[in-house]
Protein backbone atom coordinates (compact mmCIF):
# COMPACT_ATOMS: atom_id res chain seq x y z
CA UNK A 1 0.00 0.00 0.00
CA UNK A 2 1.23 3.25 -0.85
CA UNK A 3 0.15 6.77 -0.17
CA UNK A 4 -2.53 5.74 2.07
CA UNK A 5 -4.69 4.17 -0.91
CA UNK A 6 -6.22 0.66 -0.66
CA UNK A 7 -7.85 -1.41 -3.45
CA UNK A 8 -11.65 -0.30 -2.39
CA UNK A 9 -10.09 3.39 -3.06
CA UNK A 10 -9.16 2.58 -6.59
CA UNK A 11 -10.88 1.11 -9.66
CA UNK A 12 -9.67 -2.39 -10.49
CA UNK A 13 -8.16 -1.83 -13.79
CA UNK A 14 -6.03 1.19 -12.38
CA UNK A 15 -4.61 -1.36 -9.11
CA UNK A 16 -1.83 -3.23 -11.67
CA UNK A 17 -0.62 0.47 -12.76
CA UNK A 18 -0.43 2.38 -9.31
CA UNK A 19 2.79 0.61 -7.77
CA UNK A 20 4.77 1.51 -11.08
CA UNK A 21 3.12 4.82 -10.67
CA UNK A 22 3.53 5.34 -7.26
CA UNK A 23 7.30 3.70 -7.45
CA UNK A 24 8.49 5.90 -10.09
CA UNK A 25 8.21 8.91 -7.79
CA UNK A 26 9.80 8.00 -5.03
CA UNK A 27 13.27 6.39 -3.81
CA UNK A 28 13.39 3.08 -1.23
CA UNK A 29 13.60 5.50 1.28
CA UNK A 30 10.28 7.18 0.69
CA UNK A 31 11.88 10.42 -0.31
CA UNK A 32 10.76 12.17 -3.63
CA UNK A 33 13.00 11.45 -6.71
CA UNK A 34 13.77 13.62 -9.34
CA UNK A 35 10.59 14.89 -11.59
CA UNK A 36 10.01 12.02 -14.19
CA UNK A 37 11.30 13.58 -17.42
CA UNK A 38 11.74 12.25 -21.44
CA UNK A 39 14.45 13.20 -23.92
CA UNK A 40 12.35 14.55 -27.13
CA UNK A 41 14.17 15.35 -30.84
CA UNK A 42 12.12 17.07 -33.41
CA UNK A 43 14.05 16.70 -36.64
CA UNK A 44 13.49 17.91 -39.83
CA UNK A 45 15.07 17.08 -43.32
CA UNK A 46 16.63 20.65 -43.06
CA UNK A 47 17.79 20.92 -39.50
CA UNK A 48 17.05 19.54 -36.04
CA UNK A 49 14.34 22.00 -34.46
CA UNK A 50 14.33 20.92 -30.94
CA UNK A 51 16.36 18.56 -28.95
CA UNK A 52 15.56 18.52 -25.05
CA UNK A 53 14.33 17.63 -21.90
CA UNK A 54 10.14 17.52 -21.48
CA UNK A 55 7.54 16.65 -18.57
CA UNK A 56 4.90 16.35 -21.27
CA UNK A 57 4.51 16.11 -25.03
CA UNK A 58 1.32 16.52 -27.38
CA UNK A 59 1.62 15.06 -31.05
CA UNK A 60 -0.60 15.51 -33.89
CA UNK A 61 -1.31 11.82 -34.40
CA UNK A 62 -3.19 10.13 -37.37
CA UNK A 63 -6.57 9.45 -35.17
CA UNK A 64 -5.97 12.28 -32.88
CA UNK A 65 -3.74 14.15 -30.31
CA UNK A 66 -0.75 11.73 -28.40
CA UNK A 67 -0.08 12.59 -24.94
CA UNK A 68 2.79 11.34 -24.04
CA UNK A 69 4.60 11.21 -20.79
CA UNK A 70 7.71 10.00 -19.63
CA UNK A 71 7.79 5.81 -19.36
CA UNK A 72 5.25 5.62 -21.94
CA UNK A 73 5.11 2.64 -23.93
CA UNK A 74 7.27 2.25 -27.25
CA UNK A 75 4.92 3.16 -29.90
CA UNK A 76 5.98 3.95 -33.48
CA UNK A 77 2.99 5.69 -35.63
CA UNK A 78 2.76 8.24 -38.25
CA UNK A 79 1.97 11.89 -37.49
CA UNK A 80 -0.48 14.19 -39.74
CA UNK A 81 0.25 17.87 -40.20
CA UNK A 82 -0.35 19.79 -37.22
CA UNK A 83 1.23 21.45 -33.78
CA UNK A 84 3.68 19.38 -31.57
CA UNK A 85 3.19 20.93 -27.67
CA UNK A 86 6.03 20.54 -25.79
CA UNK A 87 6.09 21.47 -22.06
CA UNK A 88 9.69 21.75 -21.23
CA UNK A 89 10.11 21.78 -17.17
CA UNK A 90 10.12 25.07 -15.28
CA UNK A 91 8.46 27.10 -18.17
CA UNK A 92 5.04 28.09 -18.20
CA UNK A 93 4.28 28.09 -21.90
CA UNK A 94 5.00 25.35 -24.57
CA UNK A 95 7.30 25.37 -26.94
CA UNK A 96 5.11 25.15 -30.20
CA UNK A 97 6.30 23.67 -33.28
CA UNK A 98 4.08 22.62 -36.68
CA UNK A 99 4.79 19.71 -38.69
CA UNK A 100 3.94 18.52 -41.95
CA UNK A 101 3.75 15.05 -40.84
CA UNK A 102 6.28 12.39 -40.30
CA UNK A 103 6.72 9.32 -38.14
CA UNK A 104 7.27 9.39 -34.34
CA UNK A 105 9.06 6.97 -32.36
CA UNK A 106 8.16 6.82 -28.51
CA UNK A 107 10.51 4.57 -25.82
CA UNK A 108 10.04 5.31 -21.97
CA UNK A 109 13.31 7.75 -21.72
CA UNK A 110 13.19 9.37 -25.36
CA UNK A 111 11.12 10.16 -28.14
CA UNK A 112 12.40 11.24 -31.66
CA UNK A 113 9.98 12.54 -34.37
CA UNK A 114 11.19 12.67 -37.90
CA UNK A 115 8.97 15.37 -39.65
CA UNK A 116 9.16 15.98 -43.55
CA UNK A 117 8.78 19.87 -42.57
CA UNK A 118 9.09 21.17 -39.11
CA UNK A 119 8.77 24.99 -38.40
CA UNK A 120 9.20 26.57 -34.76
CA UNK A 121 5.76 28.65 -34.22
CA UNK A 122 7.61 32.14 -33.37
CA UNK A 123 9.38 31.26 -37.53
CA UNK A 124 5.72 31.44 -39.23
CA UNK A 125 4.74 34.21 -41.21
CA UNK A 126 1.13 34.89 -40.95
CA UNK A 127 0.98 37.10 -43.87
CA UNK A 128 2.45 34.44 -46.24
CA UNK A 129 0.07 31.48 -44.78
CA UNK A 130 -3.36 33.91 -45.30
CA UNK A 131 -1.62 34.65 -48.72
CA UNK A 132 -1.43 30.82 -49.42
CA UNK A 133 -4.43 29.49 -47.44
CA UNK A 134 -6.89 32.06 -50.46
CA UNK A 135 -4.63 30.46 -53.40
CA UNK A 136 -5.61 27.05 -52.39
CA UNK A 137 -9.01 27.53 -51.75
CA UNK A 138 -9.13 29.67 -55.88
CA UNK A 139 -7.11 26.19 -56.63
CA UNK A 140 -9.95 24.33 -55.18
CA UNK A 141 -12.90 26.25 -55.93
CA UNK A 142 -11.60 25.71 -60.40
CA UNK A 143 -10.72 22.15 -59.99
CA UNK A 144 -8.98 21.72 -62.96
CA UNK A 145 -7.70 17.83 -62.78
CA UNK A 146 -7.64 15.75 -59.94
CA UNK A 147 -4.15 16.11 -59.58
CA UNK A 148 -4.80 19.88 -59.13
CA UNK A 149 -7.61 19.05 -56.72
CA UNK A 150 -5.27 16.79 -54.63
CA UNK A 151 -2.35 19.24 -54.42
CA UNK A 152 -4.75 22.43 -53.50
CA UNK A 153 -6.58 19.98 -51.17
CA UNK A 154 -2.78 19.12 -49.41
CA UNK A 155 -1.80 22.77 -49.13
CA UNK A 156 -4.55 23.73 -47.95
CA UNK A 157 -4.96 21.28 -45.00
CA UNK A 158 -0.86 22.35 -44.57
CA UNK A 159 -1.82 25.86 -44.54
CA UNK A 160 -4.30 25.76 -41.82
CA UNK A 161 -2.26 23.32 -39.56
CA UNK A 162 0.20 26.22 -39.92
CA UNK A 163 -2.16 28.93 -39.10
CA UNK A 164 -3.59 26.92 -36.16
CA UNK A 165 0.20 26.63 -34.75
CA UNK A 166 0.07 30.30 -34.81
CA UNK A 167 -3.34 30.85 -32.50
CA UNK A 168 -2.05 27.84 -30.34
CA UNK A 169 1.51 30.59 -29.84
CA UNK A 170 -0.89 33.59 -29.19
CA UNK A 171 -3.04 31.86 -26.49
CA UNK A 172 0.46 30.67 -24.41
CA UNK A 173 1.57 33.72 -24.48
Amino acid sequence: RSAGLNRTDVPAMMISVMPFVLASRRNRAGKENMPLRVHVDVVSAEELIFSGETEFAVFPGEAGELGIYPRHAPLLTRVKPGTVRLKKPGVDDYELVYVSGGVLEVQPTLITLLADTAIRAHDLDEAKLLEAKCRAEEALSKRATDIDFATAESELAQTLAQLKTIKHARKSH
